[in-house]
């Protein structure tokens, strides 16, 4: 695409400089862990992304090098490289020198743009040993490299190029003294980069490890709709896709609807490609309008004769995703994942009222279809309640209202409180008489508890044992859900190391997944992890892997080997000493790291589509221990 004439080092705005990236570069890129060394690649490959935003970039090329660097190169205008007129120095330098320096601060370069421009290559430039810099513009080959930060060369000509072909090439190796990995995650980047395909009908990702020889492309010219189609490819639908988009100063909304047959509702709001998790502004405008207009069309048709369907009830099987670019988001939190517009929640209202209400009266059939579902939902909502109301009536005896199996901690709601959800109730007999009573809950199961993933959230929801863990964390699911009310601190699953255990802890985790996702977001979920032997020499000595216990017996030589299969098969001193006692004990913190992949795994793994999910597993069981 040949460059725009008006993206020079005039458009390049300097707030400040770089210093302290090095020194606390969580602050910047959220950890310098493995989610840090990502932060870095979609850092990079925004900036291009805004270019194909701004209408000037269709390919994005990512390469991951065997050498442990990896080259971002895109084809739009090529960062500015003439005299920036206050610093004196190569565009390109502020950008990559200079904190808060970037195109995106001038609307006249980008009118829409999603990560902070600037914030996030001077970033990248700060973190890596070595960064090379490479444009075409105007003509010319440009290049120039950095370490640490700072120009190591000046930015020089290397060579020729059309003057029709222009585009910026980054390659980067990551700094060993700052990342405690610096091996990347081939899925964590495909799932973001499909992400962002859908997103931009037209775009062209294209990803290549050279590790392994593989090349992946995105490029979805369907946009939205192909993507409510993939998030809906192990369910059964109901309806061909609903799109519309529209546009008003400079704001552009674009939603795609697909109910499902199942149960769970799955919203997904993008602003700016950006994956805004925890919602906002965008998403409450949305609900408001599909509440109203399904309302609405059940009472017109004489579907609905008394009262109003709930939220709940219309959203029910619901998939959409909610894609708006807007030149001036206002995010709430470090993390960008919640629109705070206040302006974009009418806006999106009035959009979707016209365009749904539009859509039903052209399309009675699947009208019809989706009010029949949603009153449906308000019938077994309703009936539930009787159910709910009649068991509270039985409990009314009990002055805490908790269940009497729940063995309470004494110390109130603290940073240090946990409840122990355990399988059993012999295993939940060694939890309670081996825990710490002063800050350590247990909550024992009767065994496997209902698939959520399969049953009305009305029926999971009156059945004992999620009752009892919705009364127990104190929170509430769905709309009612309140962090501030979490009865502890660590929500602690402790299952035994075998099939049945395993699959415990699936359908407890899809509960989580399905009923209180902002727990995970927040970091209260947690897996506990016990041993899987003993070797006795002179001393115990525990193992929580067939690898650990090979390197144990190498070490310590032949010895006395316990194989534990369940929880209750060890003694109380062992329980705490191996599983339960903050200082010797091994958790795993259960995490998303992206809703639309965790959907789409958890209807794989809980849900009816057999065949994806014998293919999954296939796929994956080399890699069985994996964290969700």
């Amino acid at each position: 695409m040949a460059p725009s004439k008006d993206y020079t080092a005039e458009s390049i705005k300097v707030l400040e400089g770089l210093e302290g990236v090095r020194k606390r570069p969580a602050m910047y890129i959220g950890s310098t862990g493995k989610d840090g060394l990502h932060h870095l690649i979609y850092e990079a490959v925004d900036n291009s992304v805004d270019e194909a935003l701004a209408g000037y970039c269709n390919e994005i090329r990512i390469i991951i090098h065997k050498a442990g660097s990896v080259t971002i190169e895109d084809n739009g205008r090529g960062i500015p490289v003439d005299i920036h007129p206050q610093l004196k120095i190569p565009a390109v330098q502020v950008a990559l020198t200079k904190l808060h320096a970037g195109g995106k601060f001038d609307k006249k370069s980008y009118m829409i743009s999603g990560g902070l421009h600037g914030v996030g290559i001077s970033c990248v430039n700060a973190l890596s040993k070595k960064l090379i810099v490479e444009i075409k513009r105007d003509g010319n080959v440009y290049q120039q490299e950095y370490s640490r930060g700072k120009a190591k060369t000046k930015l020089k000509v290397i060579g020729k190029c059309s003057p029709n072909i222009s585009g910026t090439k980054i390659t980067f190796f990551p700094d060993e003294e700052i990342f405690s990995t610096i091996k990347f995650d081939e899925k964590v980047l495909e799932t973001r980069f499909r992400e962002i395909a859908f997103l931009n009908a037209g775009l062209k990702i294209i990803l290549i490890n050279e590790n392994k020889g593989r090349k992946e492309e995105f490029f979805y010219s369907g946009g939205l709709v192909e993507f409510v189609k993939w998030i809906n490819k192990s369910k059964e639908v109901m309806h061909k896709p609903i799109y519309f988009k529209r546009e008003q100063n400079n704001v552009i909304v674009e939603i795609a609807i697909q109910y499902n047959t199942g149960y769970k509702e799955n919203i997904f709001g993008f602003v700016n490609t950006i994956n805004t998790v925890e919602g906002g502004t965008h998403v409450s405008g949305f609900k408001t309008a599909l509440t109203r207009v399904i309302n609405d069309y059940a009472k017109k048709k004489g579907m609905l004769k008394n009262g109003s369907l709930s939220g709940d009830d219309v959203r029910e099987g619901l998939t959409v995703v909610i894609n708006i670019k807007i030149p001036n988001p206002q995010f709430e939190g470090q993390t960008k994942t919640k629109l705070g517009n206040s302006e974009i929640k009418g806006f999106v209202d009035s959009i979707v009222s016209s365009a749904l209400s539009e859509f039903f009266e052209e399309n009675p059939a699947i009208a019809k279809k989706i009010a029949s579902k949603a009153l449906e939902s308000a019938r077994a909502r309703l009936a539930a309640k009787k159910a709910k109301d009649l068991v509270r009536r039985k409990n009314a005896f009990s002055l805490s209202g908790l269940p009497g199996k729940l063995a309470d901690c004494s110390r109130k709601k603290s940073n240090d409180t946990e409840l122990y959800i355990v399988e059993g109730e012999s295993a939940g007999g060694s939890a309670k008489q081996a825990r710490n009573k002063e800050i350590q809950a247990i909550l024992p199961l009767k065994g496997k508890i209902l698939n959520v993933e399969k049953a009305n959230p009305a029926r999971a929801l009156s059945s004992e044992e999620i009752g009892n863990l919705v009364t127990v964390i104190g929170t509430g699911v769905g709309e009612q859900f309140n962090l501030d009310k979490l009865r502890y601190n660590k929500i602690i699953i402790m299952t035994d190391a075998d099939v049945d255990g395993e699959h415990i802890k699936t359908l407890l985790l899809t509960f989580f997944f399905r009923f209180m996702p902002q727990l995970i977001e927040n970091g209260n979920v947690y897996v506990a992890v016990p041993p899987l032997y003993k070797i006795r020499k002179k001393k115990d000595y525990y193992v929580y892997s067939d690898a650990e216990l090979k390197k144990a017996v190498e070490k310590i030589g032949p010895a006395n080997i316990t194989r534990f299969k369940g929880l209750g098969e060890m003694n109380v001193s062992q329980l705490w000493e191996t599983t339960m006692n903050p200082k010797t004990r091994k958790l795993k913190k259960v995490y998303i790291e992206d809703a639309v992949e965790a959907d789409r795994v958890f209807s794989m793994l809980m849900g009816d589509d057999v065949q994806a999910r014998k293919e999954f597993i296939s796929e994956n069981a080399k890699e069985a221990v994996v964290d969700i």
